[in-house]
């Protein structure tokens, strides 16, 4: 008798990295003082009480029961259309804004829309893991772009021609990265858009560490001042880390009407809409607590300037790349996988981290550090807890 299986292309995945990391700190026995968890991309600090009061008010209110727009919400729409276009110093219209139930949503609805089954689809390596999911349960293929160590982590122009030069039908790339923390210059970004634009692929940037950029850093580009972008870029954020509210799920793409529509088509079969309690919280919050928001990518740039201290004090230990929520670190530990040492720190030092492999091919020497997670005074703790 045949014997009922579920889906190769998802059951051939490893588990979900975060809780698998996290697990193996259940074997730490506090020798060296509480757990300093540096693993998941989670704001390190509470969201603003105003924050938690818009959100208690829209929660409460009949009219958020029922199904809302499954573009979004007209208010948060229109709302976060005029700050990308503050950030940008470009125009941008809540026609080009689709609200979605998170960033990885965001990807995954932009993946389907954009690539079938079979075509090809290009991530930087390393990679964020979920990108590289959920190409792999989609029957999407992946191509990996080249990024030099020795030039922080940047892609590389010709391995990005190459790839799509050979057919793939979108560019992915993470700026703020995740894992590395790079931050990806204006020019780079641009020479990227004009690849895709040359082999007719589509450029995805998520950039959901946007609001960490340096302070003063300006626009992160100028790609939607580029004369018909939309036929080309498609933008990815995420309101989870800015204002604190992970839980909340919720994300956003902005691209041209035309690509949105069908995204619209992938976002009514996958959720209908995202949550709209929130969205009307946030399209409230967005103008107000920017202040707020200045304060914290303060707070977050003095945590890795702690984590650069303690960095500099630990022989064989080295930042590879820095920036945003994280630091990509070369261990020193030549003979043994990421993993090993992940594993190790956790159980041992209790120190949660994600082993470089989980990003990608040839990352056996570094660790994702989430130094966001955590205060400058944790932070400085990992000077004797990595010796």
């Amino acid at each position: 008798m045949p014997i009922a299986a579920p889906n190769s292309l998802v059951s051939r995945l490893s588990p979900p990295p975060i809780p698998s990391v996290v697990a193996w700190s259940r074997d730490y026995a506090g020798a060296k003082g509480p757990l300093i968890d540096l693993s998941q991309a989670v704001p390190g600090y509470p969201a603003h009480p105003q924050m938690l009061r818009l959100l208690g008010e829209a929660a409460a209110s009949q009219a958020m029961t029922g199904y809302g727009p499954i573009e979004g919400e007209t208010a948060l729409r229109e709302a976060y259309a005029r700050h990308v276009s503050e950030v940008y110093g470009a125009t941008v219209d809540a026609a080009n804004v689709q609200i979605t139930s998170g960033c990885n949503q965001a990807f995954m609805c932009a993946a389907i829309a954009l690539a079938g089954a079979g075509e090809t689809v290009a991530l930087t390596n390393p990679f964020y893991f979920n990108h590289d999911t959920t190409l792999a349960m989609l029957g999407i293929e992946r191509a990996l772009v080249e990024c030099d160590a020795a030039n922080g982590f940047l892609p590389d122009l010709a391995s990005a021609e190459q790839v799509l030069a050979a057919g793939a039908r979108v560019l992915a790339v993470v700026t703020p990265n995740n894992p590395t923390g790079a931050v990806y210059p204006p020019a780079l970004l641009h020479d990227l858009f004009l690849l895709c634009r040359k082999y007719g692929a589509w450029l995805i940037i998520d950039e959901t560490y946007r609001d960490f950029l340096a302070e003063g850093y300006g626009p992160p580009h100028a790609l939607l001042s580029e004369p018909d972008w939309e036929e080309t870029l498609v933008l990815l954020y995420s309101f989870s880390k800015s204002f604190c509210i992970p839980g909340h799920r919720l994300g956003a793409i902005t691209a041209g009407p035309k690509l949105l529509a069908e995204i619209t088509k992938v976002m009514d079969n996958m959720q209908i809409c995202a949550p709209r309690s929130a969205q009307h919280a946030v399209a409230r919050a967005l103008p107000v607590l920017a202040g707020w928001r200045a304060d914290n990518r303060l707070e977050i740039a003095r945590r890795a300037d702690a984590l650069k201290a303690v960095m500099a004090d630990l022989p064989g230990w080295d930042i590879a790349a820095i920036g945003a929520y994280f630091a990509f670190i070369r261990h020193p530990f030549a003979d043994l996988p990421s993993t090993a040492v992940a594993e190790r720190l956790a159980k041992e030092a209790g120190v949660i981290s994600i082993p470089g492999a989980y990003f990608g091919e040839g990352q056996e020497r570094y660790l994702r550090l989430a130094f966001a997670n955590a205060d400058a005074a944790s932070i400085g703790l990992l000077g004797e807890r990595l010796r």
